[in-house]
């Protein structure tokens, strides 16, 4: 049997995908490290037995778009719930992308952003941040003049780079922005500042959040937007029937009740990356600031071979890691990010393995 030929456009694209190998300490896909309290998991076991297995869940996910609007203070119409915010963004090209329109992006960003909206068939371009990685909304005002985006996609706090955008350009970008505007906010917990103010009925604005960080349900792939009530029933024309399960809906809705106990887990991880941060501060690295929780970093110089300085290549610092039984995020083939990690803030216990190889591996010679 010959295979069948993919669409031209999809021949020289791959996958998005993040290394899973078996290792002692996972800190390369930024779930939470908190557990979920003891509660919600047996509350979410007794609710198994009351699902109705051989009935469609509500398609509408009333309930929990009831309880996410109450969490933010909205309607359930300004609610759209998906299999973690990943579908959010495909539902958002599916309606907004597509064949003949433009989606802009500033990178480095988060990948799944240009990825997904070239699957839809839409064109990807592309404005630049400064060396330190913020935006600079001169460059947006020039993407947005330039190309005219059906989507302009921002994100705080940026993935993988950390440091949430300025209040001042997510304004502005909003002010001008021809077409639809998503703020990606999978990590809004650790970020000092939210675009939901901007969301109205009015607006053409839509704010991504995620289940999967901080609310410690990366296993149960929830996410949602916010977004005016019409843009949610553009959203709903896109979406397959009953898309949502309905452990999936009760998983939300449970979730929703213990936000002190997410909340809390934010602050653990907060004081574990301040901790990181002050230690791999001190080593021959460049670390760049970060309001979420990951960490951006490069090896920069060792001394090698006597006094002679040599240059440490990161996918080198990656390997090492690994091999001590450590794995983070390889991002030096991401555009603007040559030899460069993304450490997910993990437990103490698993900071403290990963401080330990990382200056092993910083200071072994050739």
């Amino acid at each position: 049997m010959i295979r069948y030929p993919k669409r031209d456009d999809l021949r020289a694209m791959a996958g998005y995908h993040s290394p899973q190998v078996s290792v002692q300490v996972r800190l390369n896909t930024n779930e939470s490290p908190v557990e979920p309290p003891a509660e919600f998991v047996q509350a979410l076991a007794a609710a198994v037995s009351d699902v109705r297995w051989n009935r469609y869940p509500d398609r509408a996910a009333r309930e929990l778009r009831t309880a996410i609007g109450a969490l933010h203070g909205v309607s359930p119409d300004n609610v759209f719930v998906a299999n973690g915010s990943n579908e959010v963004l495909q539902s958002v090209l599916l309606a907004y992308g597509g064949a003949g329109r433009t989606v802009a992006t500033f990178e480095p960003t988060y990948q799944l952003h240009s990825h997904i909206a070239r699957i839809t068939g839409a064109t990807v371009v592309s404005g630049r941040r400064n060396a330190d990685f913020t935006l600079d909304a001169n460059e947006v005002q020039r993407v947005l003049d330039a190309h005219a985006p059906s989507v302009t996609f921002l994100c705080s706090p940026n993935n993988p780079t950390g440091m949430a955008e300025d209040p001042s350009v997510i304004a502005s970008t909003i002010k001008n922005a021809p077409g639809i505007v998503v703020v990606d906010e999978a990590y809004a917990q650790f970020s000092p500042h939210t675009a939901l103010d901007y969301v109205n009925d009015e607006s053409r604005v839509a704010v991504s959040r995620t289940f999967s960080k901080t609310w410690s349900m990366a296993a149960a792939r929830l996410g949602y937007v916010i977004g005016p009530k019409w843009m949610v029933e553009d959203l709903e024309i896109v979406t397959l029937p009953y898309h949502l399960d309905a452990l999936k809906q009760i998983a939300g809705c449970l979730a929703v009740q213990y936000h002190d106990h997410m909340q809390r887990g934010v602050q653990e991880v907060v004081s574990e990356r301040e901790r990181l941060l002050s230690a791999m501060r001190a080593m021959p690295l460049t670390v760049w600031p970060s309001q979420a929780n990951f960490i951006l970093f490069k090896p920069t110089t060792v001394t090698a071979k006597g006094s002679t300085a040599v240059g440490v290549a990161g996918r080198r610092i990656w390997q090492a890691l690994l091999d001590g039984g450590v794995l983070v995020r390889d991002c030096s083939s991401w555009e603007g990010l040559a030899d460069c990690l993304r450490v997910t803030v993990g437990t103490r216990g698993e900071n403290d393995a990963f401080l330990a190889v990382l200056r092993t591996a910083l200071t072994a010679r050739d």
